[in-house]
């Protein structure tokens, strides 16, 4: 869950993750990204460096609940 704005400025940053996800799996340097799609603020930069992306975890044991729930 990456958040709608910085913490820090406020700059609006959801609208890039997926292809800052996408660009980093393919290779590319986390750095180099985000300078090519216009991030220089630290805050901001900070926001996608450290971002962890656990939904795909979190849906799973959502899964399991509901499925343990109707047995």
């Amino acid at each position: 869950m990456f958040p709608i704005r910085c913490f820090s400025c406020g700059r609006v940053i959801a609208h890039k993750w997926d292809e800052y996800r996408r660009r980093v799996e393919n290779g590319e340097s986390p750095g180099e990204v985000l300078d090519s799609m216009g991030f220089k603020r630290y805050c901001c930069r900070r926001m996608f460096i450290s971002a962890v992306d656990f939904m795909d975890e979190l849906l799973e044991f959502h899964q399991k609940y509901v499925t343990a729930g109707e047995a």
